[in-house]
């Protein structure tokens, strides 16, 4: 097993649905992964109030919200998790922004891949 520390980011230029991060699938080309997200910062560098939303979509493709239009104060920046957050093989972290061009996410995560 080898694992990866590394990091997501976007930056939320509309107010449409936003990969963040998904963890990659068994393929030729690639091992299957688990990731653990230790934090997902939100910082709001408008000078006005936003919010964000922010979801996990399964490899069925059903959408779970994880945090629901989430208030961020202009200017600030605003830590999502309370605790490990894990994304299995396949699942997708999406962000939605309430106002385009206000948000920048960061998503810190340890990846594990299985060694074939």
């Amino acid at each position: 097993m080898s694992t990866f520390y590394k990091n997501a980011k976007v930056d939320l230029t509309t107010t449409g649905v936003t990969t963040l991060y998904t963890a990659p699938t068994a393929t030729s080309t690639a091992s299957p992964a688990t990731a653990i997200f230790k934090s997902i910062l939100v910082a709001d560098d408008s000078g006005s109030a936003s919010t964000i939303t922010l979801t996990i979509t399964d490899t069925s493709s059903n959408v779970f919200v994880l945090f629901n239009v989430k208030a961020t104060a202009g200017n600030g920046t605003v830590e999502l998790l309370t605790a490990p957050l894990v994304v299995e093989e396949g699942e997708a972290l999406k962000v939605t922004a309430g106002n385009a061009n206000r948000l920048h996410v960061v998503g810190s995560y340890l990846e594990t891949t299985r060694d074939d």
